[in-house]
């Protein structure tokens, strides 16, 4: 996955090239599927993302109903292990880079 944007620039004098990286946001994004119960998701998302029950309860519905949502948003080396302790549950999860 490619969260970080590099630019590389040209020295012509010396032909260094300079990285310098930017970190773009992303986004947890946990997709419906009909195995789990809305249950098991809702306590994945409060033990795994720090949501709140009702927080929880309203991202399930939303999932369940779109398909898919970002329950979360954050840089990819914060959200990255959130996703991998999801898909250990069974969820279907993903980080995202934010489209700006």
């Amino acid at each position: 996955m490619g969260s970080i944007k590099s630019n590389v620039s040209t020295d012509s004098r010396n032909e260094v090239d300079v990285m310098t990286g930017h970190e773009e946001p992303c986004s947890l994004v946990v997709w419906n599927d009909e195995v789990n119960t809305f249950e098991h998701v809702i306590e994945t998302l409060i033990q795994v993302c720090g949501h709140s029950q009702e927080q929880a309860e309203q991202c399930s519905y939303i999932i369940h109903f779109q398909g898919k949502y970002a329950v979360k948003e954050g840089s990819y080396e914060e959200l990255k292990p959130m996703c991998d302790a999801i898909t250990e549950r069974g969820i279907g999860a993903t980080v995202e880079v934010i489209a700006e």
